[in-house]
């Protein structure tokens, strides 16, 4: 009986400590950039005139492209916009918030019009070290006859040489509760049930709830005052050594995915 008793005892106590121990999404993770699928859904700008205009940015973006700064509502990450016009296929964008630089972003389009290449730094969502890197667009429809070669409708087809720490996030997932931190400082620490909590450290997302669907999978629902701004559901594989992702943006009706390899 007192066997039992002590038995039955061990097993409450340490009943964290297994579901701690066992939970697939503990560790850190480390996004596999060869393996990211992005949105087919084109971004449409044009440049022309002197204005500079980002139909599909959510709220829409409409400033006079002089290279000075543009007031610009709407956006949780900056205040205001500069476009600068480099040359005919050079494009220079700086985006500041309280009048600090939060993201630089270089776009040349190449001589024949089908793609662009952009470097940019970004640090409009770190409490660190800004985010860098590349990437590679391709032009689906030109923009209006006369316009700059930066005008039209572009789907990205890659991003390269992202800097660590914007692909890196780490999970603990024990007694029900799941904790989410990234190098750039974004956490939340939030019940599996659904229950809403708050998102740290990212001015774009104000709460979020998680919700686990079996031993593997959870989805994640981010929202901003209240909306929610996208759903983002993660399956670890069977071995334990890497995770599909599936992000929908709701904002932007945009849906990319991913895969990321446990460190």
């Amino acid at each position: 009986m007192k066997k039992s008793l002590r038995a039955g005892l061990l097993l409450v106590l340490l009943c964290p400590v297994c579901a701690m121990a066992q939970s697939a999404f503990d560790g850190t993770w480390k996004v596999d950039m060869s393996k990211v699928q992005m949105s087919k859904k084109p971004d449409v700008v044009v440049l022309q005139n002197g204005k500079y205009e980002c139909k599909t940015c959510v709220p829409a973006i409409d400033i006079k492209a002089d290279g000075q700064d543009q007031m610009v509502t709407g956006h949780p990450y900056f205040d205001t916009m500069a476009i600068q016009v480099v040359d005919d296929h050079t494009v220079k964008e700086t985006d500041k918030k309280g009048g600090k630089v939060v993201v630089t972003a270089t776009t040349k389009v190449s001589a024949d019009g089908k793609t662009a290449h952009v470097d940019f730094t970004d640090s409009s969502n770190t409490n660190s070290a800004p985010v860098t890197g590349s990437g590679d667009m391709k032009q689906v429809a030109k923009g209006p006859t006369g316009s700059h070669a930066l005008s039209g409708s572009w789907v990205m087809a890659n991003m390269d040489n992202i800097s660590e720490n914007g692909i890196l996030f780490t999970y603990k997932n024990a007694g029900g509760m799941l904790s989410m931190t990234t190098p750039t400082g974004q956490s939340y620490e939030v019940k599996t049930d659904g229950t809403e909590a708050p998102f740290k450290g990212d001015p774009g997302i104000t709460s979020v709830m998680v919700k686990q669907m079996g031993k593997s999978t959870i989805v994640e629902t981010d929202k901003r005052d209240g909306k929610v701004i996208a759903v983002i559901k993660s399956t670890v594989s069977a071995d334990g050594k890497s995770m599909d992702v599936t992000y929908d943006n709701k904002l932007q009706d945009r849906t990319m995915s991913y895969v990321a390899v446990k460190q």
